[in-house]
C-alpha cells in the first residue's frame, strides 16, 4: 500500500499579523511503497569471476532507518545483509566476499545475527570472506568481522572496544524540580529496572552488571575461538573495552594485516588466477555505486528539514550495545 505522510507547513510573513498553516497529504516516498530488487553493479575490474563487496557502514541494527519527518525509510542492516547474501548464493560466479566495514558497532543481537548470517553463508557456499576495516571497526563491527577468514585493517583504523554497554540517564531530579511525579505501577521489584524515572539501586546495578558481564564473556569467547593467532595476553588487555590502533591490533593478533581496500581486493582476486575478477556491489535502482568506496546510499526522497536526532537515534530505550560511541556518555 502507498505510504502517505502529512506535512504541516506554517508560514510567517513579516510579523505575527500574517500566519497560516497548510496541510499536505500524499505519497512522498514512492520507493517505500514499491520494493525494488537488488541489482548488480560492477565497481572495479573485469573477468568472469566476481568478488562481492558488502558495505557495513552504519549503526548495526535490525531497525529500519527513518528520515526526517518520516518521509524516507531504509531497511535495517540485518535485513540488507541477509538479502545480499541470498542473492550471492544464487550466483555461481561469486567466488569471494569482502566486508567493507566502517562502523562503531550496534546492538548486541543485531551484531550476533549478522555474524551468524555470514558464518552460515560460508558454510553453505564454501566461499572465503575477508573483512576490511576503514576508519572504524569497533565493538559490534569487530564482532561481525570475526566471521571472516581474514581481517585487514587500514593503516589509520580504530578497532577494539570489545565490550558491552547499556546507556541510560536518571531524570528524576529534573522531574522533581518541574513538579512531575513518577507514578509507575509494577508487579515485581525490578520490573522497571533501568527506568530513567527513578535512581538505580545497588541491587539494580548488580543485576544489570551480571547481564553485561555475561554478554562480554560471550564476545571474548568468540575472539578466542575465531582468532587463532591471538597473543596470549591480548584477552586480558582488551577485556577493559579499550580502543586500539591498527598497529596495536596487529601486534595482539586481532587483525591479520594492515592494508588498503584496493590491495585487499587485488589480493583476493589473485587467488582466482590470471583471468581476473569483477568487484560487484548490490544496489537498488534508486541507489548509486560507482567505485569500491561508494558509500551506503540514502533514499533520494529524504527531506532534511528538521533534525530531531539527539544523539541516540532510534535507540532511546534501554538496549544492550556492542558499541563504541563516547559522545553518548
Amino acid at each position: 500500500m502507498p505510504v502517505s505522510r502529512t506535512l504541516r507547513l506554517c508560514v510567517f510573513a513579516g510579523s505575527w499579523l500574517l500566519s497560516g498553516c497548510v496541510f499536505i497529504t500524499g505519497n512522498l516516498n514512492p520507493f517505500a511503497s514499491t520494493p525494488q530488487a537488488l541489482e548488480e553493479h560492477v565497481v572495479s575490474g573485469e573477468g568472469r569471476t566476481k568478488i562481492l563487496l558488502i558495505d557495513i557502514s552504519r549503526m548495526i541494527s535490525a531497525q529500519e532507518d527513518e528520515g526526517a519527518l518520516g518521509i524516507s525509510r531504509r531497511e535495517g542492516l540485518t535485513a540488507r545483509i541477509d538479502e545480499e547474501l541470498r542473492r550471492a548464493a544464487q550466483d555461481d560466479a561469486v567466488r569471494a566476499v569482502v566486508l567493507r566495514i566502517n562502523s562503531p558497532g550496534g546492538t548486541v543481537t543485531a551484531s550476533d545475527v549478522i555474524y551468524h548470517q555470514i558464518m552460515a553463508f560460508k558454510q553453505a557456499q564454501q566461499i572465503p570472506v575477508t573483512a576490511q576495516f576503514l576508519d572504524m571497526g569497533t565493538s559490534g563491527a569487530y564482532y561481525v568481522a570475526l566471521a571472516a577468514d581474514e581481517i585487514v585493517a587500514s593503516p589509520t583504523t580504530v578497532t577494539g572496544s570489545v565490550g558491552v554497554v547499556m546507556y541510560g540517564v536518571n531524570v528524576s531530579g529534573l522531574l522533581d524540580k518541574l513538579g512531575v511525579k513518577n507514578q509507575t505501577i509494577k508487579a515485581g521489584a525490578h520490573k522497571d529496572i533501568g527506568s530513567p524515572l527513578r535512581p538505580m539501586t545497588p541491587e539494580d546495578q548488580a543485576i544489570l552488571q551480571d547481564v553485561l558481564d555475561g554478554m562480554q564473556q560471550r564476545f571474548l569467547g568468540l575472539v578466542r575461538e575465531r582468532r587463532a593467532g591471538l597473543n596470549p595476553d591480548a584477552i586480558q588487555t582488551i577485556s577493559d573495552g579499550r580502543i586500539l590502533t591498527a598497529d596495536q591490533a596487529l601486534q595482539m593478533g586481532l587483525v591479520d594485516r594492515i592494508g588498503y581496500l584496493e590491495d585487499t581486493l587485488q589480493a583476493v582476486g589473485q587467488r582466482f588466477g590470471a583471468t581476473g575478477s569483477r568487484v560487484i556491489m548490490y544496489r537498488r535502482p534508486q541507489e548509486f555505486a560507482e567505485n569500491i568506496y561508494s558509500a551506503f546510499p540514502t533514499t533520494p526522497s529524504q527531506v532534511n528539514l528538521i533534525n530531531l536526532d539527539l544523539g541516540m537515534g532510534s535507540h532511546a530505550s534501554p538496549q544492550f550495545m556492542y558499541l563504541w560511541r563516547p559522545g553518548l556518555e
